[in-house]
């Protein structure tokens, strides 16, 4: 998968999410087209950069059909701060719970931890070095070389005890880059602070008010040094990670991270139609519509404070998902569906996208329970009958029941090999277990039949 962004164009985009999702064109071209919009913004030097606005998507479709995949898969190709968080969670300012802007400053720590990982890896080679160099001094503690009174010749000067000392300490760093000294046992010094905690009585903590309490408290107390014994592999590691932090400037690192969140972070926002008012007025959709008022600014563009600094949200590409079964999106206040304007719907999926499901994808699920058998010495061999039984009996149990798409599949396969799972490696002699269309229906039929039954166990 590719690593910058970048180089990724739409239909890569698409290309990528298609080893995982299955179906849902208009979606993975939508969120495509959003995140490459998010690079040609970037290029653009004069001012109408500011002027051009990010095109917010709402995608709507019943349950497991895909949104929160595409989110979920979206993160990773996005070489950007991104954040998911559900819609639910969130209560209208002066409710206890969290208020809205906390997803702003959850993406800035996103990006903050980003860029610091980022600027670690450049660093990492000196790092280590500086880590030899102190376990060396651990291991043969340097001697200062003494200036040689004038007249004595070079034959004291190789004699004498710093130059000694040099020569073991070359000899020791040769063996320590080899390796040959890991599993050697070192006591050395490492920082430790102490972790300060102060509970907040009332709805907001630190984070919220942004204040960054820790660095605060930082600040005030000084570090301590805690004795440590572990192995040189060990020690090389924690002294590296030690040494990256004192390599770091922490205030380009903040500066940055805010720079990216404003020109490139994404917020995806799931299950948005739990906040879809129904107009009661009382109960838990008191705060509904006020949650939605509260995210108004901060889609159409507001300053965030943060413990980083302030953040604008005006160039921050938001994605809303929801199935939207009681509610429907008209249920959401008409300024909040203006500030989506790309609305994209998922397609309920079909007994041919159920079999693709079942196969094509690189974490499919048959392939899952495959790998999981394998580790007791037992192959699964699926058969393409029995594939296709698999996916007729989920689609008809969706239909008649309640659908909620390719999550019918996780049922079925726990249900359709629940013995097995149980039975191996205790019962079962044979190396190799065939499912196919007979076994399947021996297995499945009579529960599907039932309705009663498959509201329980399908």
């Amino acid at each position: 998968m590719p690593t910058n962004r970048k180089e990724l164009t739409p239909t890569q985009i698409v290309n990528e999410l298609d080893n995982y999702i299955i179906g849902q064109t208009d979606a993975k071209r939508a969120v495509a087209i959003a995140l490459r919009n998010r690079w040609r913004r970037q290029q653009i030097q004069d001012v109408l950069k500011d002027e051009i606005m990010p095109n917010n998507i709402i995608l709507i479709g019943p349950t497991g059909v895909g949104k929160t995949e595409i989110a979920r898969r979206l993160a990773k190709l996005a070489n950007a701060p991104f954040v998911k968080v559900e819609a639910s969670k969130f209560t209208e300012v002066g409710y206890v719970g969290r208020d809205v802007e906390s997803m702003i400053r959850d993406l800035t720590d996103y990006a903050v931890n980003l860029v610091k990982t980022e600027k670690t890896e450049l660093v990492q080679a000196k790092a280590q070095a500086l880590a030899e160099e102190k376990i060396l001094d651990i291991l043969i503690p340097p001697v200062k070389k003494q200036a040689a009174p004038q007249g004595e010749n070079s034959e004291e000067e190789v004699n004498s005890e710093a130059y000694q000392n040099e020569k073991t300490r070359e000899w020791m760093r040769v063996k320590l880059k080899k390796g040959e000294l890991d599993e050697k046992m070192i006591e050395f010094d490492a920082s430790s602070q102490a972790a300060v905690g102060m509970q907040v009585l009332g709805p907001l903590g630190f984070d919220d008010m942004g204040i960054n309490f820790q660095e605060i408290m930082g600040n005030l107390m000084p570090k301590k040094k805690k004795k440590r014994k572990t192995t040189v592999a060990e020690a090389r590691q924690i002294i590296a990670q030690e040494e990256a932090q004192k390599l770091i400037d922490m205030d380009a690192v903040q500066h940055e991270a805010i720079e990216r969140v404003e020109n490139s972070g994404i917020v995806v926002i799931d299950e948005i139609d739990k906040v879809a008012g129904g107009g009661k007025g009382q109960g838990p959709d008191v705060s509904r519509e006020g949650v939605q008022r509260d995210l108004l600014p901060i889609v159409e563009g507001t300053n965030v404070n943060t413990k980083y600094g302030v953040v604008r949200t005006d160039h921050i590409l938001f994605i809303a998902s929801g199935a939207f079964h009681v509610s429907k999106p008209s249920d959401l206040i008409p300024e909040l569906q203006g500030r989506f304007p790309i609305r994209v719907e998922l397609k309920t999926l079909t007994e041919d996208d159920f079999i693709q499901i079942l196969m094509t994808p690189q974490n499919a699920l048959l392939k899952q329970y495959c790998a999981l058998l394998e580790t007791e010495g037992v192959k699964l061999d699926f058969t393409k009958d029995g594939i296709k039984e698999i996916a007729r009996i989920a689609t008809e149990v969706n239909s008649q029941v309640e659908n909620i798409g390719a999550r019918r599949l996780h049922t079925i396969l726990t249900t359709l090999l629940d013995d097995i799972l149980f039975d191996v490696p205790d019962k079962v002699p044979a190396n190799k277990v065939k499912i196919n269309g007979k076994v399947v229906k021996e297995k499945l039929d009579v529960i599907v039949k039932d309705r009663d039954l498959s509201k329980y166990i399908l």
